[in-house]
C-alpha cells in the first residue's frame, strides 16, 4: 500500500522514480480503507531533504499513509522557500485539534544551546504534552528525541568533548522488542552530534528501556511505553551522502572536522560512501508503522482516550 502525498510536493515525483508506492489525493479518496495519519514536525533547516528521508521510509510499508507536514507556528525557517513551506506545511496552532496516528519529531541543528534557551522551546513543550492526548505513537528523532526524553523524564543532555560522527555498530539489547522484529544481532547506524545522552541517567528511570545502543556512541534507541513514544538519538534517516554532505560542508568552511569513523571504503573522503544501514532503517521505522496499524483505535476520535 502506499503513501498518500501531495501530487505537487519534491518527494512525489522522487519516491515515485525510485519505487515507492504513493498516492495522490484523488486516487486515494477512492480507497476503502483508512489511512494511517503521520504527522511530520520539521525542526531541520533543510526541510526538503528531511521530508524525502522520512517519507522514504514510512512509505515502504504495506500499508496507506497520510503525511501531514508540520511547522512551528511561531518560528520562521530562512532555509527553504516560502512557497513550498507555505504550499505544504501547516502551523501546529491550525492542526493542534486534529487527531493523529503518528508523529514524528525530527533533530534541530541546536543541540548546544540549553532546552529552554530555544526560541521555540515553550510551544514545543505544548507540542509534546499534546502528543499524549491527540497522538497515538510519537518518534522523537536526535534533538527531538533528547527534547522528549528530557521533557517528560528529566534526562539531561551532556556536550561531548569532540564531535562523534560517522558509522557505528549498535547493539541489538532487546530482541524480543517488536520494534526490532528482523534485527540481526548488531547494526550500523549514522551518528553525528555533539551532545549525548547517558545511559546511566536513563537507567534511573525505571519506565524506559533501551532498545539498541553503543560501546562508544552510547544509548540509541529507547522505548518509552508510558507516553507511547520511541526516542532514537542517531540517523536511520540520513542518505547515503548525508554525512559526507556534512563533512565537505565543514571542510569547506574550515571548520575542524575527522572523516567520519567507518563511512567512507578505506576512511578515504575520495572514495564513494558505503550505506551499511539502510536496510535496518526500513525495518524499524517499518515495524513502527506496523504497531500503530495493530493498536490505533479505527476511529481517530478515540486517540488519547
Amino acid at each position: 500500500m502506499p503513501i498518500k502525498l501531495p501530487a505537487t510536493l519534491p518527494a512525489f515525483e522522487l519516491l515515485k522514480k525510485e519505487g515507492v508506492m504513493v498516492l495522490d489525493d484523488e486516487l486515494a479518496s477512492r480507497q476503502d480503507i483508512r489511512p494511517l495519519r503521520i504527522g511530520l514536525l520539521n525542526l531541520m533547516p533543510k526541510k526538503i531533504q528531511t521530508e524525502n528521508q522520512f517519507a522514504r521510509l514510512i512509505g515502504a510499508t504495506p500499508l496507506q499513509i497520510e503525511l501531514s507536514l508540520i511547522r512551528m507556528s511561531e518560528h520562521q525557517t530562512r532555509n527553504t522557500a516560502a512557497e513550498h513551506m507555505e504550499s505544504f506545511y501547516r502551523p501546529f496552532e491550525e492542526v493542534q485539534a486534529e487527531k493523529f496516528d503518528g508523529l514524528i519529531i525530527t533533530g534541530a541543528p541546536i543541540e548546544h544551546l540549553p532546552f529552554e534557551d530555544v526560541t521555540y522551546w515553550p510551544e514545543l513543550v505544548k507540542i509534546m504534552d499534546w502528543t499524549q492526548s491527540h497522538v497515538h505513537s510519537t518518534f522523537g528523532v536526535c534533538w527531538g528525541g533528547m527534547a522528549m526524553i528530557n521533557h517528560f523524564h528529566g534526562v539531561k543532555k551532556h556536550i561531548l568533548d569532540a564531535k562523534i560522527f560517522g558509522c557505528y555498530r549498535h547493539r541489538n539489547l532487546a530482541p524480543a522488542s517488536p520494534y526490532l522484529r528482523g534485527f540481526s544481532d548488531d547494526c550500523v547506524i549514522p551518528v553525528s552530534r555533539w551532545t549525548e545522552m547517558r545511559q546511566p541517567e536513563i537507567d534511573q528511570n525505571s519506565g524506559l528501556v533501551t532498545l539498541l545502543g553503543s560501546d562508544v556512541a552510547g544509548p540509541c534507541l529507547v522505548e518509552d511505553p508510558a507516553h507511547r513514544a520511541l526516542y532514537i538519538f542517531n540517523h536511520f534517516e540520513y542518505d547515503s551522502d548525508t554525512l559526507k554532505q556534512e563533512y565537505d560542508r565543514d571542510v569547506a568552511g574550515g571548520s575542524p572536522i575527522n572523516v567520519p569513523v567507518n563511512y567512507y571504503p578505506d576512511d578515504d573522503p575520495s572514495r564513494t560512501p558505503m550505506n551499511r544501514w539502510r536496510s535496518h532503517a526500513h525495518l524499524l521505522y517499518g515495524n513502527w508503522i506496523n504497531q500503530i496499524y495493530q493498536s490505533t483505535p479505527f476511529d481517530l476520535n478515540q486517540i488519547g482516550r
